[in-house]
């Protein structure tokens, strides 16, 4: 009978340990200096805005740039503040030169008006976003119907629509409806354009929670309406988060539509405003600075806000038990 030997344990050298602790040394050392790479990427252009907000006109334009301001001044915020109050006259214009600082855009008034506009259509548009889109994607998530499968294609063929192709047609109808220079001309496109994607977001969460809750809510004697209210709903929380910062975001930073579909100041966004600064004949960078840093300061407040929710609510569906 032939004996079994078990096979000898191999023994690590100090070779092999050493070559292992360098490769795990060098791939942190890799993973860290991307990380680093990437965050500096994204984080540059917002911190230049941030910190250019607070310097004079001549330190922006100086070279090297200034990261960190040598004399801060909140001057160009006290100017937006102040544009409402204090009338821009060709006088006054001429005073302030934008190489010295001081200088006011023709409509720097128009820029808070513009921001409360961005701000109304953004909350109304995510209020009826929700309104819309939550039963549509319960419906089709729990209720099998004839063309069920059609209707779902259908929602993710308009997603993969160009917004710039959808420009005249939009055009036409708004003007038909008599909704031209109206906020809630902007209000209809955005929820041609926010619905489908809350629809497809919801409607993956929605398939994820099993039959057996909506069943035993309807023997409960709970409606369909009933049961999305109290069952569905508040299980599909994080979906809901995600969605309503997609919805806020796309609104808030919309710009082609808003362009197209508005002309004075009554209902134009912050968006368009913004861009007006830079068309003007002498153009202040740090008055468009502090606009901007104006312009983050909502969509930030509403990602904070959410934070625990988004990153659940943005990879709900995306595996299957």
């Amino acid at each position: 009978m032939n004996e079994i030997v078990a096979p000898a344990r191999r023994k690590s050298s100090p070779d092999y340990r050493r070559r292992a602790a360098l490769s795990r040394w060098t791939r942190n050392l890799a993973i860290f200096v991307g990380s680093l790479v990437l965050l500096t990427y994204v984080l540059a252009p917002v911190a230049w805005l941030v910190s250019s907000s607070f310097q004079t006109e001549k330190e922006i334009v100086s070279v090297p740039p200034h990261w960190i301001p040598d004399e801060p001044t909140a001057q160009n915020f006290r100017a937006i503040f102040s544009a409402g109050s204090e009338k821009v006259t060709y006088e006054n214009r001429k005073v302030g030169d934008a190489s010295s600082g001081g200088y006011i855009p023709p409509t720097a008034s128009n820029l808070l008006p513009a921001m409360w506009n961005s701000f109304l259509i953004a909350s109304i548009v995510v209020i009826l976003n929700l309104l819309i889109g939550t039963p549509a994607a319960y419906a089709m998530a729990k209720i099998h119907y004839w063309g069920r499968n059609g209707s779902i294609y259908f929602i993710l063929l308009t997603r993969v629509v160009p917004d710039i192709a959808l420009v005249v047609p939009f055009f036409l109808v708004i003007r038909k409806l008599g909704l031209l220079d109206n906020i809630w001309s902007l209000v209809i496109t955005y929820l041609a354009v926010t619905v489908p994607f809350t629809v497809f977001i919801l409607l993956q969460y929605f398939e994820g929670i099993p039959d057996e809750l909506d069943k035993a809510a309807r023997v409960d004697g709970c409606s369909r309406f009933q049961a999305l209210i109290r069952i569905f709903i508040p299980l599909a929380m994080p979906s809901l988060v995600a969605v309503i910062l997609f919805t806020f975001l796309t609104s808030w930073n919309e710009f082609l539509f808003a362009l197209m579909f508005t002309q004075t100041a009554k209902s134009q966004t912050l968006p368009i405003l913004v861009a007006s600064f830079t068309s003007d004949f002498t153009i202040s960078f740090s008055f468009i600075n502090a606009a901007g840093v104006l312009a983050i300061v909502p969509p930030v407040l509403v990602a904070i806000l959410f934070e625990r929710y988004i990153v659940s609510g943005l990879t709900a569906g995306a595996v299957k038990g």
